[in-house]
């Protein structure tokens, strides 16, 4: 039997507190509310709501019956994204936890199941805010919600099986239409014995909506495994044909396959130099905004389709080159969502400002390493933020981060938002949030004036946001000063040439805490509100696409507005 997966996003039950005795196979969860996945812990009015209405220990319950063909299988369970702290218990016993609610995590839970009997997973959730897991330790400047907000699944796999694939490649210098995929793959065997035994790996590879693989290469193998396959004939993916292949690889053993992954994949080369950033060789200047991944009334608790429409948004209606995930790893979906639409992403790790203790930094490293294992093989992905967003210098825990990020994935490289000049520069690519802007001077500031390396890229990750809320209903004349910001902005960074390019703040307005935003607990800092409808200043970005013209009336016909 080779792999399948069941979704598990139905059939939850669900209780805003717990208690120790919510774990146990017998307790009665019958008057619970029946919820589904993606679930947020508490709905949330629009405005003026305080963050400690959903921070609180609730319990979700999931029964389920193990069939006997489970018997020899490994059965594991993921969960996408929980937030913020998960303990998962089956049957009464604590099998894992969680410590970080942007990334997702696995537990193999063969070993625990009641085969041909219903079992019970019982997921005790915290949302509090932790001074031990980043983001919190300090003030953050927005809501981090609570629950099961992403997907859940089971996978049934053979005992030895394909644990983990990282796929990259090497593309000669030219775009010759020649390339080598290259395989770092990961095998595991959740087996009783530990007894080397010998696999062949294969590997075939199609574009994706196309009908028939072809194979590329095969390898005989012990245990894990690099391996490098010629791939004639590739075509590169890019932001206006972002073509991806799919690559199946195969395990096998005495004929008989054992497990099957196939993953979808990009040939595409992205470096940033000292003079920007290039795409396949041609430059390009990265035109980006900022997104969060929250919404009104249900926080971070949106499905599939939700997230890809904001990556639809993004790239055609904005007409956005790049997005930044800031302030931590976002809905695997979303990203799938840039690969397919050509859309480049930088993604960084959970934080805002604040660097904790050694408890705190060991999971911020932690952090690092799920971002990239789950993230690396999407070919939008062009760089990793190490840093905690505007943290202060600390050079010890940095280099840790691009330790772990570069042996991780070689292939990427490291960058870390700061809001001060001349920091400590430990990453390959000087990113800044340039906030000096105030509506009539230049747009930002020299390359040389900020890094603190001239020879090293330098990236804009942020500017405008909170120098300049504005409503969606404010008047005119506010609402073009707003627009004129981001002109401004963008007309500066097209001008310098040795800055890659910037992101403003941000792509949508947001719930925040009571410490920042204008009083509502909103942060107007969006060219869109919180509901996607664009604001005057989204015009800008639509209207730096070459494909249509855009024309935007400034007024909102308000009586009074323009008095005759």
């Amino acid at each position: 039997m080779m792999q399948k997966r069941i979704y598990w996003n139905d059939g939850w039950k669900f209780k805003e507190t717990y208690e120790n005795q919510m774990r146990e196979t017998a307790y009665q969860d019958d008057a619970w509310e029946d919820v589904r996945l993606p679930h947020t812990c508490k709905e949330t009015p629009f405005h003026y709501f305080d963050e400690s209405s959903y921070q609180m220990v609730c319990c979700y319950r999931k029964h389920f019956f193990a069939l006997e063909e489970w018997k020899d299988q490994t059965v594991i369970v993921t969960f996408e994204g929980i937030a913020h702290e998960a303990q998962v218990f089956l049957n009464g016993e604590r099998i894992g936890e969680h410590h970080c609610g942007y990334t997702a995590f696995s537990i193999d839970i063969s070993k625990k199941l009641r085969i041909g009997a219903e079992n019970v997973l019982t997921v005790r959730v915290d949302s509090r805010e932790n001074l031990n897991i980043p983001p919190f330790g300090y003030v953050i400047d927005y809501m981090t919600y609570g629950g099961i907000y992403r997907e859940a699944y089971v996978d049934l796999k053979n005992e030895t099986y394909l644990a983990d694939i990282f796929l990259h490649s090497e593309i000669p210098k030219g775009q010759k239409p020649d390339a080598k995929l290259i395989s770092e793959i990961e095998i595991k065997n959740s087996g009783k014995t530990d007894e080397k035994k010998e696999f062949l790996i294969r590997q075939s590879i199609r574009e994706r909506g196309t009908e028939n693989y072809r194979q590329i290469g095969e390898s005989r193998v012990a245990s894990d495994r690099k391996l490098s396959f010629p791939v004639p004939d590739i075509k590169l993916w890019d932001l206006e044909n972002p073509l991806l292949y799919e690559v199946k690889t195969e395990l096998l053993q005495n004929g008989n396959v054992l497990d099957e992954n196939i993953t979808l994949f990009g040939f595409r080369t992205a470096v940033f130099l000292q003079d920007g950033f290039y795409l396949n060789g041609k430059k390009v200047k990265l035109r980006g905004l900022n997104r969060h991944q929250s919404y009104p009334y249900v926080g971070y608790a949106m499905p599939e389709s939700m997230q890809k429409r904001d990556a639809d948004i993004l790239k055609n209606e904005l007409g956005v080159n790049a997005v930044r995930t800031s302030h931590y790893p976002q809905s695997r979906h979303f990203v799938e969502r840039c690969d397919e639409l050509g859309l480049l992403v930088f993604t960084e790790i959970p934080g805002w400002q604040h660097i904790g203790d050694e408890i705190w930094k060991k999971q911020a490293v932690e952090n690092v390493k799920d971002m990239v294992e789950q993230y690396r093989n999407h070919p939008s992905v062009i760089l990793w933020g190490v840093r905690i967003n505007e943290s202060g210098d600390d050079d010890a825990f940095y280099r840790e981060t691009n330790r772990v990020a570069h042996e991780l994935d070689p292939t990427r490289q490291t960058g870390g938002v700061r809001a001060h000049k001349k920091s400590s520069l430990l990453e390959d690519v000087y990113t800044y949030n340039d906030f000096s802007h105030n509506g009539t001077n230049h747009g930002c500031e020299k390359k040389s004036a900020v890094t603190s390396d001239n020879s090293k890229p330098y990236l804009i990750s942020e500017y405008n946001g909170h120098m300049y809320p504005t409503k969606s209903y404010d008047w005119e004349e506010h609402r073009v000063w707003h627009a004129m910001r981001h002109v401004n902005v963008l007309d500066a960074v097209a001008g310098e040439a040795d800055i890659a390019g910037s992101f403003g703040w941000c792509m949508f307005d947001y719930n925040t805490h009571k410490d920042f935003g204008s009083g509502d607990r909103i942060c107007y800092h969006g060219v869109m509100d919180m509901f996607r409808n664009p604001k005057l200043a989204a015009a800008v970005y639509m209207c730096q696409q070459e494909k249509e013209p855009v024309l935007e009336i400034s007024s909102s016909m308000d009586i009074g507005e323009h008095p005759g």
